[in-house]
């Protein structure tokens, strides 16, 4: 089978085309461009440049966030339209998973971090067991000092990976010391192939049914519901 997979939630824009054994190929930048105006190009090119049309592709995998607002939007929106168009199964996949997923070979616990404004964070905490990656706490919005001070109960070293990683690595550090592992940068961009073949693994969603996942509301959003009530 094969599936496109799309990641849009972040400065990373990521294109993928992956089989149960194979990348095909990959698309991957890690620029403050706009999303909406590149991601339809970049599917078109990878599609072409791999010798492939729309409708070879027979499942949408797309990271559902967390992440910025309108990045999520856009892949989520990308993804639902090319799946209904084509009739093929969609999936979607945790952000703060595709990018654990780049610690496939670190001896302990993995957390993923997007910085989330006025110190906190968007994370979640993942271990691979016999090579499988598994949530070992969902994710979520919280204060990065209570973030570390929940992780110093734990025995594992933990590695910390995600480009907004330099916002917070000397609190890291300073509360965790020699538990704390901080990724290699070139592991700091969530790939799109990782995000394609997790979503190989997933039953598929109703295609009406599939929503970002924003973890928490935006500012304004959360003001109108609070002058509601």
């Amino acid at each position: 089978m094969k599936a496109l997979a799309i990641d849009t939630t972040n400065n990373v824009l990521g294109i993928a085309i992956v089989e149960e054994k194979a990348v095909i190929g990959e698309y991957i930048t890690n620029l403050k461009k706009n999303h909406s105006v590149r991601a339809m190009p970049a599917i078109e090119r990878l599609l072409h440049d791999c010798d492939l049309t729309p409708k070879d592709i027979e499942k949408v995998v797309v990271a559902t966030g967390p992440g910025s607002y309108t990045g999520v939007r856009i892949g989520v929106s990308i993804a639902k339209t090319m799946a209904w168009a084509l009739q093929v199964p969609i999936v979607g996949v945790s952000s703060l998973e595709i990018l654990a997923a780049n610690g496939r070979y670190f001896d302990g616990l993995i957390s993923p971090i997007f910085d989330a404004r006025r110190g906190q964070v968007y994370t979640g905490l993942y271990q691979y067991v016999n090579n499988e990656l598994t949530t070992v706490e969902n994710d979520q919005n919280l204060l990065l000092t209570d973030w570390v001070s929940n992780l110093l109960k734990r025995d594992n070293r933990i590695l910390f990976l995600g480009n907004d990683i330099h916002i917070h690595q000397d609190t890291i550090i300073e509360m965790l010391g020699d538990k704390a592992a901080i990724a290699n940068v070139a592991l700091h961009n969530p790939r799109p192939s990782e995000l394609g073949l997790i979503g190989l693994t997933k039953e598929a969603t109703d295609v009406h049914h599939l929503v970002p996942n924003y973890i928490r509301l935006a500012e304004a959003e959360a003001k109108w519901l609070e002058q509601q009530k």
